[in-house]
């Protein structure tokens, strides 16, 4: 807490100082023929220190270093924004100590619970923010004892306007207890056959299991969340430890996420968005689909533990004349957890194209 760290250093890294230095920021002088200072026109007439480079520019199939520091300490606030809209084009990749496998591999608009490229929309919580009309928040801590590097790809072929961002730190020992964060990404349709979505699988070592973000298209008509999540650990194979009654009860709401005081118990989705759950986007245009909804789930409070591994399962299964029923849906997410290294690979991220909203 913020008491307790009376005079430990703060650094924050961003396009006005890339390399987070004391004393180093605002260093330059507007020069538009500059390529590294493309924004300065606007400063001109009012020189050095003076909103000279507050963005970037990333070109097409180029991968920028956001963030690349040596020593031990924490990330506290890590800030994105573009004005490129397809957010899954953008992939956030982070290292710690050297490693040459990221923790965290993902694009932009999943890692900040806001998934669906065509639906952007605010996220109101505790760790993730979106706040208009496109700030990208979060405030997970994410300590680090050698090093820390984060970079940006842009797999698109279009060029766009800019990328401001910045990552606030603090330089500080880490507790040899202190696990590191990651964060991985996963998309895939379910089979009418085996309607399971795999969120996490994969995961060797102890650690601790701390959010879920779906981004989930509704391919079917009629009510998609019946589904239970499954928790996985420390071997379970066919039997998990853990099972949720239902995906509409894991993300906080009850009967379809209907309105209080509703009679009609499906397909009339509320959106909403709190400290540690919610479904902030309830996209219902078509009513026999796609329909489109964002469901986050933080257990900051009650985080899932782990000693030798885990995997994260969803069903997708509807609800029709009081039967259920498999169904095909097209699922994104990113599961988040804290883990010592080294963590095992994670499966290849999907292709551009496979990552874009339906």
């Amino acid at each position: 807490m913020y008491y307790d760290e009376i005079g430990i250093p703060t650094r924050q890294i961003s396009a006005e100082n890339p390399t987070g230095e004391k004393g180093v920021a605002c260093r330059w002088a507007p020069n538009p023929a500059d390529p590294d200072l493309p924004f300065s026109g606007g400063s001109v007439h009012l020189g050095k220190g003076w909103k000279v480079r507050p963005f970037i520019k990333v070109a097409p199939h180029e991968t920028v270093v956001l963030m690349d520091v040596k020593g031990s300490g924490s990330i506290r606030e890590i800030f994105l924004t573009t004005d490129h809209h397809r957010l899954s084009e953008l992939v956030l990749r982070f290292y710690w100590d050297g490693e040459e496998t990221p923790s965290v591999e993902c694009p932009a608009g999943a890692f900040f619970a806001m998934g669906h490229d065509d639906a952007h929309h605010a996220v109101q919580s505790i760790p993730v923010q979106v706040a208009p009309r496109a700030g990208l928040n979060c405030y997970w801590r994410m300590p680090f004892r050698r090093s820390a590097k984060i970079t940006l790809t842009y797999d698109g072929d279009e060029e766009f306007g800019l990328v401001a961002y910045r990552v606030l730190y603090k330089l500080h020992e880490v507790a040899p207890e202190a696990a590191y964060f990651h964060a991985q990404y996963r998309h895939a349709v379910t089979n009418l056959d085996h309607p399971l979505y795999t969120t996490l699988d994969g995961v060797r070592g102890a650690g601790s299991y701390v959010g879920t973000y779906l981004a989930w298209t509704a391919l079917q008509s009629d009510w998609w969340g019946e589904g239970e999540v499954k928790f996985y650990l420390d071997g379970d194979t066919d039997q998990p430890t853990m099972a949720d009654n239902g995906t509409e009860d894991y993300f906080g709401g009850s009967f379809g996420f209907s309105p209080f005081n509703s009679d009609d118990c499906w397909n009339r989705e509320q959106a909403f968005s709190y400290p540690y759950l919610g479904m902030p986007l309830a996209r219902r245009d078509a009513a026999n689909g796609p329909r489109k909804y964002s469901l986050y789930r933080w257990h900051l409070e009650d985080s899932i533990g782990f000693t030798e591994g885990i995997r994260v399962e969803v069903q997708t299964l509807g609800l029709r004349d009081r039967r259920y029923r498999p169904l095909s849906e097209d699922i994104a997410s990113v599961a988040y957890w804290y883990q010592q290294e080294p963590h095992a690979l994670f499966p290849p991220l999907p292709i551009v194209e496979a990552r874009r909203s339906r």
